[in-house]
Formats: C-alpha cells, structure tokens, sequence
C-alpha cells in the first residue's frame, strides 16, 4: 500500500511522512503546540508547511492523561474556523482533524479536513470509520486503552504488543466489511501504557507490518522520554528525535511531532541512508 487517497487527492507513502501538530486548546501537555487564536493559528500552519509538513493535524480537545472533557460546541467553535482559515491560505494543504466525534469530524471536511484522526479507533464514537467511508477520508485507528481522563491510573497488559496487534487485526476487519479502505494505525504511545509499555512497543513496532496497513507514531515530547529523563516536555526534542528514528527504522510511515523543520531534517537523512544501503 503506497499511496492514500485524502478526497481525491493521492498522498504518496513511499517514503516517510511527517505531521505537525496544531493544538487550540489551552491545557495540552506541550505548550508548544498551542494556538487559540487564529492569527497564531494560521501563523503556526504556514510555518509548519513552509518546513516541510506533509499533514497539519488540528484538535480542539485535550487528550493528555488527566483531560476534562470538551462540549462539543465549544470543539465546533476552535476547530472549524481555524480549518476553513488555513485552507484559505494554504488550499493545498493536507489537513487531519483529530476528534473522536462524528459530528465534529463531519462538520471539518465540510470546513476543508481530509483525514481523520480518531484516538479511540471507533470506540467511543462507532459512527466515525462510517464518515470516513462516505468521504472517503484515510482514517487514523488508534489504540487507547480507557480513556483521557483515567487511562494513566492502572495500564495494564499481558502483553502489549500481542494485544494491540490483535486489537487491530479485529479492527481492520471490520473496516473492510464496512468498505473502509485507508485506514492508518497507530499503536498510541502514552494512551493507556506505563514508560515500559511504550519502550516494548517500540521496540515491537515491527510486528505492525503483518497488518499491511501504513503506522502513524506519536511519541513527541511525552512522557515516555522526559519522564525517563527527568526533564520536561520542552527539553526532549533530541530524545524525540531518537526514537522517531528508531521508529522509521522498524517501518513507521508517519511521525506525528510538534518540531517540524526537525523532523523533516530527519525523514530526509532516513531515506538517504536507505537509498545508500540499497545501492550499496
């Protein structure tokens, strides 16, 4: 599977994506990524596209451990204007909605969405993969377990990547029987899993490939490398580095960060260095 089709336009998978992520919240976990106004919101797109971001990714709900719940009038109003604004700008631009709500999801492909990114991978809100079948939108499965607001307080797995993996090959099931053909999973790094989890995942990552499906990771900034560091999240980018780098390396297609010029810097020596292996 090379290729994505986001509404008619085809996205080439070949080679490794890169996600800038654009948070209009006031509470998530990097201040970095945050952005409520849509001056600064279109500011913070063009410069992520203008690095070199092949996918913006826009939420408007808080998803970090601990995450009160966001009506969803309120994810409406921070969300929609800021999609219809940046396409206005940038009508090119590839962008994800990252909402576990249907209706949210709809009301931001009307706005110019092309993907959507959905946490809970039909969970919470089973109407989700069916929008993505009608508008034929490549859809991000995630896996969580619990939810935002309690999912840190006991994770617990027998094992995690036997599990995950048997998680989505259930998942990919069902997309088929409902005729969802693009579909991108992501193993969730930090929703539901201690630092140990997310290393063993990671270090598993290559066990994803029989799912013959594109990986999505986002592990920027989180917990799993300042915590292990005693740090904090706007101190680990060379960390990040790190194990997006190992995470291409095991197959991953798509690296979901906060730094985009950084990550970019990285996809592009990755694939010289498997150019080079190869002629080699």
């Amino acid at each position: 599977m090379f290729t994505l089709n986001c509404r008619g336009r085809i996205l080439d998978i070949r080679q490794p994506l890169v996600m800038g992520i654009i948070n209009i919240t006031d509470d998530s976990f990097y201040s970095g990524s945050r952005a409520v106004n849509i001056p600064d919101i279109v500011a913070k797109a063009s410069d992520m596209i203008n690095e070199g971001a092949d996918i913006l990714d826009i939420g408007g709900v808080s998803t970090r451990p601990g995450a009160k719940d966001v009506p969803l009038k309120v994810e409406a109003e921070r969300i929609l204007p800021a999609i219809e604004a940046i396409k206005e700008l940038h009508p090119e631009s590839i962008i994800s909605i990252d909402t576990f709500r249907s209706e949210i999801a709809e009301r931001a492909i009307y706005s110019g969405a092309d993907i959507i990114n959905d946490i809970s991978a039909g969970d919470i809100d089973p109407q989700l993969p069916h929008v993505a079948r009608q508008f034929r939108c490549p859809y991000i499965a995630m896996h969580m377990q619990g939810r935002p607001a309690t999912m840190q307080q006991n994770p617990h797995y027998e094992d995690v990547t036997a599990e995950i993996l048997d998680y989505f090959i259930q998942k990919l099931g069902y997309f088929k029987s409902i005729d969802l053909i693009d579909v991108i999973f992501d193993p969730g790094f930090g929703f539901g899993k201690t630092i140990r989890h997310n290393y063993t995942l990671l270090n598993n990552l290559e066990a994803f490939q029989m799912l013959d499906k594109p990986i999505l990771v986002g592990m920027s900034r989180k917990g799993m490398l300042w915590k292990t560091l005693n740090s904090s999240p706007d101190k680990v980018l060379p960390a990040t580095n790190a194990v997006n780098l190992v995470a291409l390396q095991k197959g991953a297609k798509i690296i979901r960060v906060h730094d985009v010029e950084a990550a970019v810097q990285l996809t592009r020596i990755f694939r010289i260095m498997k150019e080079n292996s190869v002629h080699n």
